[in-house]
């Protein structure tokens, strides 16, 4: 199906909104949130969200990319109607508009050289203004030689007027407006041609994208008027900023979004649930369900000021999703990170004291490495120094006590543990630091009774009589 025809036929008096990616890196974080706010949008009336690839910088856009934007989009849930749309299958159409355009007198044949250019570039940053394409061509009934390029003939008299509904209005002189390229010498299209033909032919009836195409939008808007199409509806959301304050850049760690999940460990719903706040609000609500989201989402609330990105916040979200997420598939997405012969079920079991402390999913694995230890462990120093010479005798007596146990579960193990530490008449931490150190190899883990019970009698046992001995020279 070609996009005039989706516009035609399925897309006609519904909101139609568009995500429009380039293929020429990952799906950054910034990109991301362009994305949900557009879906959000589209959701939130029921109309149509689409997603259109511009590949037509053929040079730089590759498949790694696509398929990285792709899956970064379906991680977060964020479905697009119908098939992902390509833009350069549409180069023809976008050549034909430009021919349109020369036609109605709304466009020229340029043949300025590059050294015309560079001397008019170069003559006004002696003039300190700004750089606008001077053409003799532009009014000119003659041909020169050789390929030409087509130029939008700009309005130069007047204002053009946007009422974006994130910015306000917003007013440029149509005298700041330059001739640009809609053809380039060889044929091809431009973005800025491509852009406004592919929004027109597909329906699209609000572009909601990052301030920086602020400026961009008054020059497509002159196609659309040339055109004699219907305006869309602009909105230009601030861009995310790192904590500094400073343009979110890879210094602050602006991630692809599969760096999110695999290198930083963060559940999609977490990112999604940020990235909403991150510049939107409702109140002072920050834990906000997806569902929430498609009900309460609008352009009204967005913020004019640039949001700041904070890592310690996204983690901290993050660790409110883990310890709200279903512990099976929590321990299906741990489970390969602990090796190929992880016991899913004792997994399963444990994650409801694992998840209480993590924030991460690297946390989450990690605090679960213990279970599936292989004996002896080796405990790492800290909990090393914990088993002195009178930590080894308390395991003997907590040895001989949990050995009579015979219905192993959290309370009586714990009554067993409690009657070694009145015995030898030291508090109940003074052992269970040792019993903790013998049993995981660390000082830190799920409550001491929880481990026992989690580890099972024999497995129990047989960790804390490893330790019992004093280690040889």
């Amino acid at each position: 199906m070609s996009a005039s025809s989706l516009s035609q036929s399925e897309l006609s008096g519904a909101v139609v909104t568009r995500f429009a990616p380039s293929p020429t890196g990952f799906l950054h974080i910034g990109g991301a949130r362009t994305a949900l706010f557009n879906w959000l949008f589209a959701r939130h009336h029921g109309g149509k969200f689409l997603l259109r690839i511009e590949d037509t910088d053929k040079a730089r856009s590759t498949d790694a990319a696509i398929a990285a934007i792709l899956d970064g989009m379906r991680w977060l849930g964020l479905d697009w109607d119908g098939h992902e749309y390509y833009q350069s299958q549409f180069w023809a159409r976008h050549a034909e508009v430009a021919h349109m355009l020369l036609e109605r007198g709304h466009a020229y044949r340029c043949w300025m050289t590059q050294e015309e250019l560079a001397a008019q570039r170069e003559r006004a940053q002696a003039e300190r203004r700004p750089f606008r394409i001077d053409s003799r061509w532009r009014d000119c009934g003659d041909e020169g030689n050789g390929p030409a390029v087509v130029r939008l003939k700009a309005p130069r008299e007047g204002e053009t007027v946007i009422d974006d509904q994130v910015q306000g209005r917003v007013t440029v002189q149509n005298s700041e407006l330059d001739d640009f390229v809609l053809l380039r010498s060889d044929g091809s299209p431009t973005y800025m041609l491509a852009v406004v033909v592919d929004d027109h032919d597909m329906g699209v009836t609000h572009v909601i994208r990052g301030d920086d195409h602020l400026n961009n939008a008054f020059r497509q808007l002159a196609i659309v008027k040339a055109m004699g199409w219907h305006e869309p509806v602009y909105a230009h959301v601030p861009l995310i900023h790192g904590p500094d304050g400073a343009k979110l850049s890879k210094r602050h760690g602006a991630l692809g979004v599969d760096a999110y999940r695999d290198e930083l460990g963060l559940l999609p719903e977490a990112v999604f649930n940020y990235l909403l706040r991150l510049g939107w609000g409702h109140g002072d609500d920050e834990i906000i369900s997806r569902e929430q989201a498609i009900e309460w989402f609008d352009l009204g609330h967005v913020g004019k000021s640039p949001s700041r990105f904070d890592f310690k916040k996204i983690e901290n979200l993050n660790g409110h999703y883990i310890r709200e997420a279903d512990d099976t598939r929590l321990a299906k997405l741990i489970a390969p990170v602990l090796g190929p012969h992880v016991d899913l079920g004792l997994l399963v079991r444990a994650m409801p004291e694992l998840k209480a402390r993590a924030h991460t999913l690297h946390e989450l694995a990690e605090g679960a490495r213990f279970l599936f230890a292989n004996r002896p462990l080796q405990p790492d120093p800290p909990a090393s120094a914990l088993l002195t010479s009178e930590a080894r005798g308390l395991l003997r007596s907590a040895h001989a006590a949990l050995s009579t146990v015979d219905d192993w579960t959290h309370d009586a193990a714990e009554q067993a543990i409690r009657s070694v530490a009145e015995a030898a008449g030291v508090k109940l931490g003074k052992l269970a630091q040792p019993l903790r150190a013998a049993l995981t190899g660390r000082t830190t883990s799920p409550g001491i009774f929880d481990v026992l019970v989690l580890l099972g009698k024999g497995e129990s046992l047989g960790r804390i009589e490893d330790q019992m001995v004093e280690p040889t020279e």
